[in-house]
């Protein structure tokens, strides 16, 4: 089993910037690929970015230039630096961990609770 927890979401006004940060324990593997997902209300969980153990990163088309994700192999951490934010990036995000590189809910087998992310205009 592996537990992620993330931490460092809030509140921020459009334009500014936010870092949240993922921690894995428990029976982690640092060849995980890691990612980070969003779901806003009403609306189904949507890929954000990932990232895997020799660094090859994957962007949504909304996010990219805006998010980079990066991690740690040695502390078993992934980060996703958010700056000019914008309204329509206001969700609850989550971390995933998964065999493979992918953009898709299914191929990840662990999750976090989620860290919210609100965005006033």
């Amino acid at each position: 089993q592996v537990q992620l927890v993330e931490s460092g979401g809030g509140l921020v006004q459009a334009g500014g910037s936010l870092r949240l940060s993922c921690a894995a324990s428990g029976r982690t593997s640092s060849t995980y690929s890691m990612a980070w997902f969003r779901q806003a209300p009403g609306k189904e969980r949507e890929f954000v970015a990932a990232i895997n153990w020799p660094g090859v990163r994957s962007y949504a088309n909304s996010v990219k230039g805006r998010l980079t994700i990066s991690r740690d192999n040695v502390k078993n951490t992934v980060d996703l630096q958010m700056n000019s934010l914008k309204p329509e990036d206001a969700a609850n995000y989550y971390c995933a961990a998964g065999p493979r590189l992918s953009m898709v809910v299914a191929d990840y087998g662990y999750w976090g609770q989620g860290t919210q992310v609100t965005v006033s205009s």
